[in-house]
């Protein structure tokens, strides 16, 4: 069995060759794994919030700036952007929010900001398990690239 390398919420890990990085706990919050084939490099990332507030140190807390890092770090271990495949799963709607306040639904807030900043970045969802209303736990298997989805009450799902 290979070990697991747990992702906390705004965090990041890089596994090579093997090893299972996995994140709990995606309600509102997406999870972004990065894997290139080649090298057997896969990365887990799991943002909060859409956009770096600049008064915060946390770069991987944010769909804008943990995206560019995880990319910058996985191209320091070799890693080719035209090579990578990335799967997102999160981005739920977690709450009923009433009245003015402007938030809106942050998970599909978040779903969208991370598409757009690795389009930006030349790259492009592969495959997705977003939206809807449940949390998610996300794994990547570094030595195959497979990625799976658990959500409680619902089947396991490969992406």
């Amino acid at each position: 069995m290979a070990k697991k390398i747990s992702v906390g919420i705004a965090d990041m890990k890089i596994a090579r060759q093997e090893g299972e990085l996995i994140t709990y706990a995606l309600g509102s919050c997406i999870g972004v794994a990065f894997y290139d084939p080649m090298i057997k490099l896969g990365a887990l990332l799991h943002i909060m919030l859409p956009e770096k507030n600049m008064t915060d140190s946390n770069v991987f807390k944010y769909a804008d700036s943990g995206v560019r890092e995880t990319l910058r770090k996985l191209q320091a271990f070799g890693a080719t952007k035209g090579r990578l495949v990335c799967k997102i799963a999160g981005g739920a709607k977690m709450f009923e929010m009433k009245g003015p306040g402007g938030l809106g639904n942050i998970g599909e807030r978040n779903a969208q900001n991370v598409k757009r900043v690795l389009m930006a970045e030349g790259l492009r969802v592969s495959s997705e398990d977003t939206g809807a209303n449940y949390a998610r736990t996300m794994s990547l298997d570094v030595a195959t690239g497979k990625v799976y989805i658990r959500s409680a009450g619902r089947p396991e799902r490969m992406l």
